[in-house]
């Protein structure tokens, strides 16, 4: 195997799922990773403990609140300490960083994604929100720059891994298989009455709250769809949903002589975050195995978007394109806030999503400064209408 020289990683969002798993795969391979850069928003006590182990050159707290105490911490350490949405614009652009992991939760990590793009950084994107909110925006930059963005999320990385050695090959379609979430089956009258803990109770996959909420509103493969459109240049109707409640085969890739890849395995974030990270070469590791002899059914069948209402609301989204992503995005992410805080019901999250769809002015052709003032406006609209 040729040699893998050694990365300097920044990882933006260190203390969430996502950041965690990628720590994992970068303490195994301390031959081929060194951390550059750790961030978290408020986590100082996990970020702390992050920093003293892997020794960054820099950490960033989105709080200016940890501040003191977090550089009192690290600064003994020779650990630069900074705090805010500006310092964290700011170290993605650092020399001395090789590739920038976005692990954000939602809309915060468009700007700091694309100030990494913007220095012609390598892009390992956990975030999906970025693209869903401004897709074209960032692929245009990104072709500008130069620059690689590899997908983290495990649809997306199974779709990139079936099309390696196929890029001169045109897609007749690709299909996101979905679990279905902890709701797969029930209706409408169901859904009524579900509690915050039950949403939390996703299946298979060990995620933070907002994404696991997501993903039992079907939001999640909404999502999924749209930065689908922009990670591998697709029309709507080239992206097919299905659900797969077993999640072993992770998406597939259909191309023109109806041949079809899928990528398989067991539901483990640390695989893909170890491909995106060190793409194109594949290094051991000691993820459980799949054995085909424990799984003699592997079952698919249709989402039913009439009782999961966001996954139609993403598609209608993706169709339109302009800034209406960026509004379901930003309606969604108050509504799910506002859902785990117990203060609207599991329903009410399409509900509010939809009604701010229908609100919000329209901008076909937006500029990062109209995606800016479509979240404010959305984010205010959709606070209004659930208070």
């Amino acid at each position: 195997m040729s040699v893998i020289k050694k990365k300097s990683v920044a990882i933006l969002g260190s203390t969430g799922s996502i950041g965690k798993q990628a720590l994992e795969v970068i303490a195994a391979h301390p031959d081929v990773f060194e951390v550059e850069v750790l961030t978290a928003l408020n986590n100082v006590e996990l970020l702390r403990e992050q920093a003293l182990k892997f020794k960054p050159n820099v950490v960033v707290i989105g709080s200016e609140a940890h501040l003191a105490n977090l550089k009192e911490a690290l600064f003994p350490h020779g650990i630069k300490v900074y705090a805010g949405q500006q310092a964290l614009n700011d170290v993605v652009q650092m020399d001395t960083i090789d590739l920038v992991l976005t692990a954000l939760v939602g809309y915060s990590g468009l700007l700091p994604t694309l100030k990494a793009i913007e220095a012609g950084k390598t892009i390992a994107l956990a975030n999906k929100e970025t693209l869903v909110v401004a897709g074209e925006l960032v692929t245009a930059l990104a072709r500008e720059k130069g620059v690689s963005i590899y997908p983290v999320d495990s649809e997306h990385s199974a779709i990139f891994q079936c099309l390696v050695g196929e890029f001169h090959n045109p897609i007749e379609k690709i299909i996101l298989t979905a679990s279905g979430g902890p709701f797969r089956g029930r209706k409408v009258h169901e859904l009524r009455q579900v509690t915050r803990s039950q949403a939390l109770k996703h299946p298979n996959w060990n995620m933070g709250a907002k994404i696991t909420i997501d993903s039992a509103t079907l939001m999640n493969k909404g999502l999924e769809v749209i930065e689908a459109r922009w990670l591998f240049g697709l029309a709507p109707d080239q992206i097919e949903v299905v659900v797969h409640p077993q999640s072993i085969i992770h998406s597939m890739v259909q191309f023109r002589d109806g041949s079809i890849k899928a990528q398989m395995g067991l539901p483990d974030m640390r695989l893909p975050i170890q491909f995106a990270l060190t793409y194109p070469q594949r290094l051991p590791a000691t993820f459980p195995r799949f054995d085909f002899t424990r799984y003699p059914a592997l079952t698919f069948e249709p989402p039913d978007t009439e009782t999961f209402r966001n996954l139609a609301l993403a598609f209608e989204a993706l169709r339109r394109g302009g800034n209406l992503p960026c509004i379901l995005n930003a309606a969604n992410e108050v509504a799910v806030a506002q859902f785990l805080n117990d203060r609207i019901g599991f329903l009410e999250i399409a509900d509010v999503v939809e009604q701010c769809m229908d609100k919000i002015g329209f901008i076909g052709h937006p500029s990062l400064n109209d995606y800016i003032e479509t979240d404010k406006e959305t984010r205010k609209i959709a606070l209004e209408l659930i208070a």
